[in-house]
């Protein structure tokens, strides 16, 4: 259904069963949930999908070995279960992730993790071979029953300097276990909205749609046009993560205090060498001062973070030069003979982890788990139930624990459980890919390398795609890959009403540093031309794009003729 079909069928029926404020990933995990049991449900997010802190995780799907020395024994287990359904359910994005922790001691942090797992302290410390080599035993026992991956393995100095010899020379010691990462998190959560959107007539969803409260009840704004619709649910599920406390404000909840989120930046960088130093490898480190910090081959380019600092304004996140400066200080801790120039750092993000209030001076000591929690109605607003928490990894199980509170609540019960349940282009994902790529190439006369590039981005999905994109001719775009046709397709059927949508979200053209102003040229006559915009409206959103890129992700597209020829082109 369009965007204005969705609002026209809002003013006819306001009443709904249930309403879901949030479209990051928790939001659409739970609108999936109720959508499958056949629930009328509207999510409405008030800028894209997957546009706040779902659009900046470390990319990793992972178990979190160091919540186990804070004694969350039970969010590791449940996140290492949903890591692995997610390498079932979703194989297009999600793919093993070998990971390597670099091992400067022996016996440091045994006393000071016990007193910490006992609550005594909250300092970091640096954790030593037999603190490591108990918390990767019990990820092993954790997976011991589905075993996808093989279990870990300890190397001594010669072999980690063998394998890594940039690494830094003081390492006594490595451990090798494996996690998962996810190349396209934002795509993942919109294959899941349309799924959802695709097993219920009752099921609708809107961006750029922002609620809020008046005298006579909740009015939903669409903050394209300015129209504004009454809505009433019968519940609400606040799932704004680090927004929660300033959602139920606007919509008059009345309820406490709940979230104390933290802001974790990261950065992308353009190093062939700091590439080819991690061996395919992830290097999981402790900086000095015993901050985990993470570094990874992220689709060509290297993935480096993170920093933890408390934020008291979601709205005002972005990595600033201090964070930059931290994450180059790690950089060099790990691997110190490798420099990186300011012009290799071809992406900044940061956003915030939905951490349920604390005032504990140690960030990283803030539990990780998720939970759910109640507002009773108070005659201006439904009860609405709060998602407090959670990471990524988690985001099914949440949804599910979400809505069969929101099933009970409602007097209904569970038809259809997600927890084998392919996700978009991982349904029917070729068991040979190789294979499979070479088929759709001779097909649709394209090289293997295209029907690679398009497995990649659409997993099984991709067929369908290539068959639109070629019913017609079509013409590669500048420089990174993509063609008029995809693009074309993609601003037609994935509720795009921006560049940034299309840029930062529906594909990685901006994260992995493939922006040129050429490149968004060409992209903007294409949207402009779907939403029929004047050349005035075409130039307001173009520099409306620039301004983003340069102060929330420090890319610079002000100087075309420098910008444009800083970069090699890539495929992505």
């Amino acid at each position: 259904m369009k965007r204005n079909e969705t609002l026209a069928a809002l003013r006819e029926r306001p009443d709904i069963a249930v309403l879901v404020i949030g479209g990051g990933i928790n939001g659409i995990s739970v609108f999936r949930e109720l959508a499958l049991q056949g629930v009328d449900v509207l999510l409405a997010e008030k800028g894209d999908y997957c546009s706040g802190a779902s659009a900046a995780l470390s990319r990793m799907v992972h178990g979190g070995l160091r919540y186990l020395e804070n004694g969350e024994f039970k969010l590791v287990k449940e996140s290492l279960l949903e890591r692995d359904r997610l390498l079932r359910n979703a194989p297009h994005y999600v793919a093993p992730l070998p990971t390597t922790v670099p091992i400067f001691d022996t016996f440091s942090g045994i006393a000071n993790g016990a007193v910490r797992f006992l609550g005594l302290t909250r300092r970091p410390s640096r954790r030593g071979a037999i603190v490591i080599k108990a918390g990767l035993t019990l990820y092993d026992v954790f997976t011991a029953s589905r075993r996808l991956m093989p279990v870990h393995k300890f190397r001594g100095a010669r072999k980690t300097l063998e394998t890594w010899p940039a690494i830094n020379p003081a390492t006594r010691s490595s451990a090798t276990y494996y996690d998962a990462w996810v190349s396209r998190p934002e795509r993942l959560g919109l294959e899941m909205l349309n799924d959802a959107i695709a097993a219920s007539p009752a099921a609708h969803a809107l961006n750029y749609a922002q609620v809020g409260s008046t005298a006579e009840g909740l009015i939903l704004t669409d903050i394209i046009s300015g129209e504004t619709v009454q809505v009433r649910p019968h519940l609400i599920i606040n799932a704004t993560g680090g927004w929660i406390d300033l959602t139920n404000r606007s919509i008059g909840a009345s309820a406490p205090t709940m979230m104390g989120g933290t802001k974790g930046s990261h950065i992308i960088v353009d190093s062939e060498e700091l590439h080819d130093a991690l061996a395919g490898q992830m290097i999981y480190y402790e900086n000095e001062d015993g901050r985990i910090c993470i570094l990874f081959p992220y689709l060509g380019r290297v993935l480096i973070g993170s920093t933890d600092i408390r934020v008291d304004d979601p709205d005002q996140v972005r990595c600033e030069d201090d964070e930059l400066a931290y994450i180059l200080q790690s950089l060099a801790f790990v691997f110190p003979s490798i420099k990186i120039a300011e012009e290799q750092i071809v992406f900044r993000f940061s956003g915030v982890r939905p951490l349920p209030a604390s005032q504990d001076s140690f960030t990283g000591r803030i539990p990780r788990d998720h939970f759910c929690e109640f507002v009773e109605p108070n005659g201006k607003v439904p009860a609405t139930l709060c998602m407090i928490g959670g990471k990524w990894t988690t985001f099914r199980s949440f949804g599910a624990l979400a809505a069969d509170m929101a099933l009970e609540r409602l007097g209904l019960t569970r038809e259809v459980g997600t927890e084998d349940l392919a996700i978009g282009g991982g349904r029917d994902f070729p068991a040979d890919p190789e294979k499979w790529c070479a088929a759709m190439a001779s097909e649709y006369r394209i090289s293997k390398a295209r029907a690679k590039t398009l497995l990649e981005r659409y997993g099984s999905l991709a067929r369908a795609v290539t068959d639109e994109i070629s019913r017609t001719a079509d013409v590669m775009l500048p420089g990174y890959g993509y063609s008029q046709n995809e693009i074309r397709l993609i601003v037609e059927r994935e509720q795009v009403e921006t560049l940034a949508d299309i840029f930062l979200r529906r594909t990685t053209i901006a994260i992995t540093g493939g922006l040129t102003n050429e490149l968004v040229d060409a992209v903007l006559a294409i949207l402009a031309a779907h939403k029929a915009w004047n050349a005035k409206q075409a130039a307001r959103e173009r520099a409306a794009f620039v301004a983003l890129l340069k102060h929330q992700h420090g890319v610079d597209l002000s100087d075309p003729s420098e910008t444009d020829n800083k970069r090699s082109a890539i495929c992505a």
